[in-house]
């Protein structure tokens, strides 16, 4: 009942955040203000009072790395397969990238530091890094070919690099590794700005959802739901069993994997020549189902 009453709460905040922007109460430059809040201090708090006291051996494995990467592209295979016949480009390219574009930061490492302990905490953050090193320049890839677009590869991935998500996961793991002291006033109040991640980013994620209910194309949209919060983590579930990893990595890569499909495949599809409406009901409705599916999924690997 802990389990459901933590996600229900999720649930709440996501929808207070789009009540919010519905009651203008959160324009849109006051929800770019808790992104930025969100992105650049709390999510990189949290990822440091994780990580700092780990070393990165004892959390990044080989066969964390083939799991993780064998549930990607195999969910990528399936949602080719089961798009591949669509002849709107733009809609097609958009079911496919939104099928494994994981919303990792924002709602799956907050919800696993919430739920979980320290170990599986600091596993998610390693998830986290793996995962958006892969999926980031793969949706740009899929999005481009598909689309015909242009767009800049290297500068995407010079724009990764200085992700300050992913240099705080670098920075906490080489401390953690090399032993270094770090102060406790410090962790302690890194650790209070890193609780508020998760509350943040679910009014973020609220404000920034859009749906046209008219427009809901039945059959494409429950495809990307089905194969991102049921597909992906399955697949993740079945490598990472016959890669016999330890109980607190599996755990760790199976939420990560079963959160709902990140916002940012909105912004990708609106700058590279995907369907923006068609975008923006996935992120909602597969938010919306990953309510359920995270509490199964919590349920039956805690």
């Amino acid at each position: 009942m802990e389990v459901l009453g933590r996600l229900l709460g999720l649930l709440v905040l996501l929808l207070v955040g789009t009540g919010l922007r519905f009651s203008g109460a959160l324009d849109e430059r006051r929800t770019q203000l808790l992104n930025t809040l969100a992105y650049y201090v709390a999510l990189p708090a949290l990822i440091f009072v994780s990580t700092y006291d780990q070393a990165i051996g004892e959390l990044l494995t080989g066969e964390l790395l083939v799991g993780l990467l064998a549930a990607v592209f195999g969910t990528v295979g399936v949602a080719w397969l089961i798009h591949r016949g669509a002849e709107e480009r733009g809609r097609r390219s958009v079911a496919i990238i939104q099928s494994y574009h994981s919303n990792l930061g924002y709602l799956g490492l907050p919800l696993v530091a919430a739920t979980f302990d320290a170990r599986v905490t600091a596993i998610a953050s390693v998830v986290l890094g793996v995962v958006s090193l892969t999926q980031v320049p793969l949706t740009i890839v899929i999005l481009t070919a598909i689309n015909e677009a242009d767009a800049s590869i290297g500068e995407e991935v010079r724009r990764l690099a200085r992700n300050p998500v992913l240099a705080t996961l670098i920075a906490g793991l080489t401390i953690g590794s090399l032993g270094l002291p770090v102060p406790g006033p410090v962790t302690a109040g890194l650790d209070v700005l890193g609780t508020l991640a998760l509350p943040i980013a679910l009014l973020c994620v609220g404000a920034s959802l859009q749906v046209d209910l008219p427009s809901v194309d039945v059959v494409s949209t429950g495809a990307v739901v089905a194969v991102k919060i049921v597909c992906m983590p399955l697949f993740g579930w079945i490598a990472l069993s016959l890669l016999e990893v330890d109980a607190a990595t599996f755990t760790a890569s199976i939420v990560m994997l079963g959160t709902p499909t990140a916002v940012s495949t909105y912004v990708f599809a609106s700058e590279l020549g995907g369907d923006e409406e068609f975008a923006s009901l996935n992120v909602f409705l597969t938010t919306l189902a990953s309510i359920a599916t995270l509490f199964v999924l919590i349920r039956a690997v805690g």
